[in-house]
């Protein structure tokens, strides 16, 4: 029996810079990045899908056979006419990046307008991956019905994963970005948040109220990413640390937490106790910092 991990949310059109200042394109997003690497790393008895919206232009064409073409499934993902996928720019300065946007007319701001398809792509699934960029893109009634479903997934027993990758950005409203955060946590079973965010827009004194704060929303599981400083690993009772990997010269640190997320469900879905499978997960995001772009080649990725 095949089993299935499915990642929720918006895939963009990405152009990153190349040889002689020119600019090259790709397709990215950080739930598909982290399809993208768990791909990489399930066996072929999982498929990994997506599930979103894109337009019915040429570019959504595109990005489709892309997917396709990465063994990433495009069957939930719907064609809306008049939209179109967001693009964004990779701005890199001393290995750091930053990032211009355009995503007006995004067809992935509608992805949970359809309930009943977003009901079976998560009954048909055994992980169930969205995050915070997945909330800010949406409007407020299709959050409710994100949530709505992810809860009642939850609820079955499925594993739901919440990244919170906070983007103030994309968020109107401060209190509505924390609230919003605070019921994504509540609707997953497993929480891997960046430390540095919590500590932030949360106003976390640090690590320790962090993991309380997520703990108090009734989460099973949590991986607080804190960069060089590794990854702290509770689950249930149990709770462990991964040193993250030596790296000698940052190139890009586009996909850093993605490709980590992507790795570290892989491995967790196939058997690794959580501290093996985020001390995989940091050789990944090691490997794919030292290289442009948010999706690396297999062939420069730390063997399976």
């Amino acid at each position: 029996m095949t089993a299935r991990l499915l990642t929720i949310g918006e895939c963009m059109v990405e152009l990153m810079q190349a040889e002689g200042g020119l600019l090259r394109k790709s397709f990215a997003g950080d739930t598909f990045n982290t399809a993208y690497y768990a791909r990489q790393y399930l066996p072929d008895d999982w498929s990994v899908d997506y599930f979103s919206a894109v337009g019915t232009d040429m570019i959504s064409d595109e990005m489709l056979a892309f997917m396709d073409g990465h063994g990433i499934g495009t069957g939930y993902v719907a064609r809306i006419e008049g939209r179109s996928p967001g693009l964004y720019m990779i701005h890199l300065k001393d290995g750091e990046r930053s990032f211009s946007y355009w995503r007006s007319v995004s067809a992935a701001k509608l992805l949970a307008r359809d309930g009943d398809r977003l009901r079976a792509a998560i009954d048909a699934s055994d992980i169930v991956v969205f995050s915070g960029i997945t909330l800010a893109i949406l409007p407020a009634e299709d959050v409710e019905t994100l949530l709505a479903e992810l809860r009642r997934a939850k609820a079955a027993g499925k594993r739901v994963v919440f990244d919170p990758n906070i983007r103030p950005r994309l968020w109107d409203d401060a209190e509505r970005m924390r609230a919003t955060i605070t019921a994504g946590a509540r609707a997953a079973t497993l929480v891997m948040p960046s430390l540095d965010d919590e500590t932030t827009h949360f106003g976390d004194a640090g690590l320790e109220e962090s993991i309380a704060r997520y703990r108090a929303l009734g989460v099973d599981g949590l991986v607080v990413k804190d960069g060089a400083e590794g990854a702290t690993l509770v689950f249930g009772e149990k709770r462990s640390h991964a040193p993250s990997a030596r790296v000698e010269k940052i190139v890009d640190t586009t996909s850093a937490g993605d490709s980590f997320n992507g790795a570290f469900l892989a491995r967790l879905a196939t058997g690794a106790n959580p501290e093996a499978a985020a001390r995989f997960a940091a050789d990944v995001a090691a490997a794919v910092i030292q290289h442009h772009g948010a999706l690396v080649a297999k062939d420069k990725l730390p063997e399976g």
